[in-house]
């Protein structure tokens, strides 16, 4: 199987630790994993704010670039489902024939832990992490891909990790994108909630698929100085006794960014 990495460009830009496990995860997993070097953008920013013109030419950049594989991975539950469920819908109402037509020969897009569970078919990864965690199902992993049992079942199967349950889980974080920017207020009053329930939990760490709301929430943990960190899916299964996972992506050192 040809697997290529659609890495994110949040993560590209401040979150390169997780693409990094996550190619540390899953070549332990015997994957070989290529880098595509013309992706960009899945256009999410775009569609999500009425420019969906300006969308047009980042839809046949990911058409363009991921040609040819036989599946894309990444560690984006947003960005697979922007791909997935809008991008033939940006093309059709753009009326651009063959690039829907393009759109429709992509390759499965899969957020990882539906490629490690139903595409590879595994679940215990080998990982270890013993600390106490909290798990937070974001939007689009829950609502849209609903991939709700794929990483509940990695990390329980994770060694030595104390999965705690998260009160209101499904309630969104805040972020959203635009979201925040336009509606600060509300965001930061759904960011609240959702911190109280990660302090009810009395976990070490918050863990989620999507590193755009554990930027949101971490930023909030570290200024009201929980010592909660966030860890992206990913970087807790690429986690073993030989290699732990490192505090590289902290809400602390987000929010000081």
């Amino acid at each position: 199987m040809r697997t290529a990495l659609f890495v994110t460009c949040l993560n590209d830009t401040l979150f390169p630790g997780t693409a990094r496990a996550m190619v540390r995860l899953l070549e332990r997993l015997g994957c070989t994993v290529d880098f595509p070097a013309g992706q960009t953008c899945c256009g999410q920013m775009h569609f999500n704010t009425g420019y969906q013109r300006e969308c047009v030419p980042l839809v046949r950049r990911f058409t363009e670039a991921f040609e040819g594989y036989d599946a894309v991975v990444t560690p984006s539950g947003s960005c697979a489902a922007m791909v997935r469920e809008y991008h033939g819908r940006v093309a059709e109402v753009a009326g651009e024939s063959r690039l829907a037509a393009a759109v429709r020969r992509t390759p499965p897009v899969y957020e990882l832990s539906e490629f490690l569970v139903d595409v590879l078919g595994v679940v215990d990864v080998g990982a270890y992490f013993p600390h106490r965690v909290t798990y937070h199902p974001t939007c689009h992993t829950l609502r849209m891909l609903k991939a709700v049992r794929q990483p509940l079942a990695l990390l329980r199967a994770v060694r030595g990790i104390d999965l705690v349950e998260l009160p209101s889980a499904t309630e969104c974080c805040g972020f959203g994108g635009t979201f925040a920017l336009k509606n600060a207020d509300t965001s930061v009053a759904m960011c609240a909630d959702k911190v109280r329930h990660v302090l009810d939990t009395g976990a070490e760490v918050l863990c989620a698929t999507d590193n755009s709301c554990l930027m949101h929430i971490g930023g909030a943990l570290t200024r009201l100085r929980t010592g909660v960190r966030t860890l992206h899916l990913a970087e807790i299964l690429a986690s073993t006794e030989d290699e732990p996972a490192s505090a590289s992506h902290t809400g602390e050192e987000v929010a000081h960014r």
